[in-house]
């Protein structure tokens, strides 16, 4: 889970971040931390209780238009975050090789990657989860080396941290915190983390132990998400100290003095402005060549990593959409070449500049997907009909109705911004149809949200004389009870989640 918090778009929030509002924005990625371990928890209930992930749930609950749309919008989520990855990759390889490994060539050599992870997979996942670990902490090296090499200031560290206020912050400012909450809320990964519980054993009959489970994978997620936390901040801090405030003629004159040859990568006149490449240039300009090496090893690490989080989430929302099985080579085979093949057009045609450019439209697309994966999981573990006595209760509610519309209102602002600097008509107009279009499927899953948690008045479904329930998610119960046999639940544990033993029939819950 750590790993999915610590790919490469995660990475340069961070350090454009900390080089356009140094210090003053920690507070809003120790948030949205915060969030994302709240959401996460979600998932993980949904996958220890009912024994199915997410993907499943929805393709149970869900008919079938709606859930093919759905399948659509998280698959393109999962190949904006691939590609994300093998751009940060190539970069990383070309700094590594001093640019003998022209960014094109890094595109290919990633290809070859995630067919490596898939041979240590059959190995068995306990080898598996080490071999990222081992990841992890070259990460936690790599980003802590510049940490100590940068001393930053530690009281103006903890007042950003702690401290909810920007001063003196603008419009870019804004539009960079924005750009954090949708880096570290990723969609994919709440689809990813309701199946990676199932990894574990639970006897989903015993009440008492499934309490346990829910603990103990709260604890576990905490873990792992303070530890990508930290690593996050190190990279915010590294830049916040070194490079807050610093123009352009500033770097020019000590990349000059270095003798670095990529000075031509920062126009004479303005602030300056990073992304992953020219990150590790500044740093290798002004802290020498080892913290330049040091940086892009980290990003590696973080790229070659982070490709596993979406192969996995592909094969669970495939399968679990489309009940459609098919082999982990097959389907990395898929999605690689899709995310492969307008990164190697531009990697080819253009320069690092377009590459890196790139992590913004990524960024852009991961934000217009949230809601299809915030919506379902608050849906789903709100329904009593599926979560029985772990059904999220009034807080949970109240709360995770709060946060799904902030986060999501969040993104659609960042979103919004994009567009409008766009300055094209015709992109205007093609924007505003795709909204009208996006915005009624929205309220599609949000009106069965609402039914969910509780707003009775919305089932229109109680209302008729053939009425399957009395409860606010009846319709829910009613579709979960119809695909027990046909669509092979009880090989995925859903029989062990007490469904026979509650009282479950066509007319309702009888003996809760």
């Amino acid at each position: 889970m750590s790993i999915a918090y610590l790919d490469p778009g995660n990475i340069e929030s961070d350090l454009q971040s900390g080089a356009k509002a140094g210090f003053k924005l920690l507070w809003v990625l120790l948030v949205a931390t915060i969030i994302g371990l709240l959401l996460q928890r979600l998932a993980a209930r949904l996958g220890v209780v009912t024994g199915m992930h997410l993907a499943e749930v929805c393709n149970r609950q869900y008919p079938i238009v709606p859930r093919i749309i759905l399948w659509l919008m998280v698959e393109l989520a999962i190949i904006g975050s691939d590609m994300q990855e093998v751009i940060g990759c190539a970069i990383a390889l070309n700094l590594l090789s001093v640019g003998r490994i022209p960014l094109w060539a890094g595109v290919l050599i990633t290809i070859t990657d995630t067919f490596v992870f898939l041979f240590l997979d059959k190995y068995g996942l306990r080898k598996l989860e080490a071999f990222f670990g081992f990841l992890i902490t070259v990460m936690a090296i790599s980003f802590g080396y510049e940490y100590v090499l940068v001393k930053p200031d530690q009281g103006e560290l903890l007042k950003g941290m702690f401290l909810p206020y920007c001063s003196g912050c603008g419009t870019l400012q804004l539009e960079q915190a924005v750009g954090i909450v949708g880096a570290v809320i990723m969609p994919h990964n709440i689809y990813l983390h309701s199946a990676l519980v199932k990894s574990r054993d639970v006897d989903r009959k015993n009440k008492r132990e499934v309490k346990e489970a829910n603990k103990y994978f709260f604890i576990e997620s905490s873990v792992a998400l303070f530890i990508s936390f930290l690593i996050n901040v190190f990279v915010v801090a590294v830049f916040a100290q070194a490079f807050y405030g610093k123009t352009n003629e500033d770097v020019i004159k000590v990349c000059n003095e270095t003798g670095s040859p990529h000075t031509d990568l920062f126009p004479p006149n303005g602030t300056l402005e990073v992304d992953i490449y020219k990150g590790g240039v500044v740093l290798g300009c002004f802290f020498g060549p080892a913290a330049l090496y040091i940086w892009a090893i980290g990003i590696l690490a973080a790229g070659q990593s982070s490709t596993m989080t979406g192969t996995y989430s592909g094969q669970f929302v495939m399968e679990g959409f489309l009940d459609l099985h098919w082999s982990r080579f097959a389907r990395v085979l898929l999605t690689r070449s899709i995310a492969i093949t307008p990164t190697l057009l531009v990697a080819i045609f253009q320069d690092v500049q377009h590459l890196t450019g790139m992590n913004d439209f990524l960024n852009v697309l991961q934000s217009m997907q949230l809601p299809f994966a915030l919506i379902p999981i608050l849906t789903f573990t709100s329904a009593t009909a599926i979560m029985n006595d772990f059904a999220n209760g009034l807080p949970w509610k109240i709360g995770g109705g709060v946060l799904t519309l902030i986060v999501c209102a969040i993104n659609m602002y960042f979103v919004v911004v994009y567009v409008t600097a766009l300055n094209s008509l015709s992109l205007y107009i093609l924007a505003a149809l795709l909204s009208v279009a996006y915005l009624c499927f929205v309220g599609y899953l949000v009106w069965h949200c609402l039914v969910a948690l509780g707003v009775a008045c919305l089932d229109f479904r109680s209302r008729m004389p053939t009425s399957y329930c009395r409860h606010g998610d009846g319709y829910l119960l009613d579709n979960m009870d119809m695909g027990v046999t046909d669509t092979g639940v009880t090989d995925t544990g859903v029989t062990d989640t007490g469904v026979t033993d509650t009282g479950v029939t066509d007319t309702g819950v009888t003996d809760r």
